[in-house]
């Protein structure tokens, strides 16, 4: 589990073709943190195993399936990305709970970066019926709240806007975000899990 609260930024250093899909080679210098083998981080949103630790430099195996699903896929040598531990115990929850399960990629429509620092993302099916005003969204690993739902035809959400204040841009990736950007996007666990109750509840429901 994660709180969406990002706590250093990476660098990529390597990104390496395997036969199950790419190694990973994360420069974790700037962080305090020394990771176990076998320690989950959230790299950008998604939960990633440490095979490795060098010197500072962290590997991840990434399999096809996780780069289909995420934008792992396109990181090159030299993107930043977003990091943060594993939650214990004693994390202080000051975002929210997550899962580090991306559940789709959505794509930035719109980027405000006047007085007040806005981005306009689409999003798909997966997504959209988990969104509600003023509730919790995880973009590329940082947890935001909902500034607005945004519905097209027939009240069917499309995607949200969220405001971000200065201490996220600093500290995150956010910042660089452009128009047709893929992000990736996790939905509030606890809106998951309610949701997929009521929808088991409804469907053995007889009529």
């Amino acid at each position: 589990m994660f709180t969406g609260l990002v706590q250093a930024l990476g660098r990529v250093e390597r990104v390496d073709q395997a036969s199950e899909g790419v190694r990973l080679t994360i420069d974790l210098r700037p962080w305090s943190l020394r990771p176990d083998l076998g320690a989950s981080i959230s790299v950008a949103g998604c939960c990633l195993t440490v095979v490795g630790f060098e010197e500072g430099l962290a590997s991840f195996d990434v399999v096809h399936r996780t780069l289909e699903m995420t934008t792992l896929g396109r990181l090159q040598a030299g993107d930043a990305v977003n990091l943060e531990p594993a939650a214990t115990l004693e994390t202080a929850l000051g975002g929210h709970l997550v899962q580090g399960h991306v559940d789709a990629v959505g794509r930035v429509v719109d980027v405000q970066d006047t007085q007040d620092w806005r981005l306009r993302i689409e999003c798909d099916v997966e997504v959209g019926p988990h969104l509600v005003d003023r509730g919790s969204i995880t973009v590329d690993g940082v947890s935001l709240t909902v500034a607005s739902v945004l519905r097209g035809t027939e009240g069917v959400v499309r995607g949200f806007e969220v405001a971000l204040i200065p201490e996220t841009l600093e500290r995150t990736t956010l910042r660089g975000l452009q128009v047709d950007d893929g992000v990736n996007l996790e939905a509030d666990v606890i809106s998951k899990m309610v949701a997929g109750h009521v929808e088991r509840f409804l469907a053995t429901r007889q009529i």
